[in-house]
């Protein structure tokens, strides 16, 4: 069997009969759209960071995109952000009409150099956007202190970051907003797209609720734009809520694939995570680094393991952004990391067996290379 680096498989089997009376529950409720299952979801994740509002959104890229709307971000301001992330962010970014504008990462953890975001801010400068990458956070203090001074506003996009906390603050509480994706492969995934942002503010919530909604508070009535047909479906409300109760031990089984990881592999020349200080890490994905990337992911093939890099290409470098001007050589660390990095599997339900096999393979190759 192809080990891959995700697989929702075994998860699905062991949960299979909550997750189908999950369907039948929306199916049998009469109410398919925006009922129960996604008010009582949105509750309920808020609740569980701390929050006032949750917000459902169809899917993690418009709910960036809807929450930096919702937080007054407008066509001609500038995003602080990271080119090491997902395209989604910058694609969300891009779609309100602002410019995204990008800082360099740490080389240890890949996550955002908050030291080099003031000297980004122009007179531009609406929003800062840091990514708690691969799951771990942004050093948050830093960045609160900026948008004090300058008077921005701030989005965490906590997409791969579910559960995760610094310093004990739970992701996605600190800030004006925050925005996730329930993506299948996420730390808290659906069975397609889904998405929700969160915020302690009544009149961003209202904002969003309103932008997801066609820019309407009342059927066929229009009262802001822009307005979006953007709505979590009650389907996936309803198993969300399901996992959600789940989700610290998601988080459990994944900190134990690392800490396998860790032993198994701590002594080769692969660099592991590293974690930032005061961090509690989640590993939505087990990014580890090697010079020689390319020919390690080939070797692999051979022992019918599948691995993949996140990501391969930074954001700054692709032709979709040639407009935004950057230069190769401009965000040296993540260029130079975009060579090195891959991703080893991890998903809770992983067995000993297979990240075993996983191990032994990667050893292997690493001593023949």
């Amino acid at each position: 069997m192809t080990t891959q680096v995700w697989n929702y498989l075994a998860e699905y089997q062991q949960e299979r009969e909550d997750i189908l009376d999950a369907v039948d529950t929306v199916f049998s409720s009469g109410m398919l759209v925006l009922g129960e299952s996604v008010r009582r979801f949105e509750s309920e994740f808020a609740a569980y960071h701390g929050v006032s509002h949750g917000v459902g959104i169809d899917n993690g890229t418009n709910a960036i995109k809807l929450g930096l709307q919702a937080i007054g971000v407008a066509p001609g301001d500038e995003v602080i952000t990271v080119s090491n992330t997902a395209a989604p962010t910058v694609v969300a970014i891009d779609g309100t009409g602002a410019t995204p504008v990008f800082v360099d990462i740490h080389e240890e953890n890949f996550l955002m150099d908050t030291a080099q975001v003031e000297a980004a801010i122009t007179p531009r400068t609406r929003c800062i956007l840091p990514v708690h990458l691969y799951g771990q956070c942004v050093d948050m203090a830093p960045l609160r202190a900026l948008a004090a001074r300058h008077d921005l506003v701030m989005l965490e996009d906590c997409a791969q970051s579910h559960g995760a906390r610094h310093h004990g603050q739970i992701a996605g509480s600190m800030s004006d907003a925050a925005a996730f994706s329930f993506y299948p492969t996420k730390v808290l995934g659906a069975y397609g797209d889904g998405g929700a942002t969160i915020t302690d503010s009544d009149e961003t919530a209202a904002n969003l609720r309103r932008l997801r909604y066609y820019g309407m508070e009342q059927h066929y009535y229009v009262v802001q734009t822009p307005g979006h047909n953007s709505r979590l479906d009650e389907v996936h409300a309803e198993i969300l809520r399901r996992k959600l109760g789940r989700l610290d031990s998601y988080i459990a089984g994944r900190r134990a694939v690392a800490a396998r990881y860790a032993e198994g592999l701590g002594d080769t020349e692969l660099v592991l995570p590293s974690l930032a200080p005061g961090n509690d890490h989640v590993y939505y994905v087990y990014v580890v680094r090697h010079p020689r990337r390319d020919q390690i992911i080939d070797a692999l093939k051979a022992y019918d393991i599948r691995l993949n890099i996140s990501y391969p290409w930074p954001i700054h470098t692709m032709t979709g952004f040639a407009h935004l001007g950057y230069q190769t050589g401009s965000l040296p660390v993540t260029e130079r990391l975009a060579d090195e990095i891959f991703s080893l599997p991890m998903y809770p339900s992983l067995s000993k067996d297979l990240q075993d096999k996983v191990i032994d393979a990667v050893r292997e190759v690493l001593r023949t290379l």
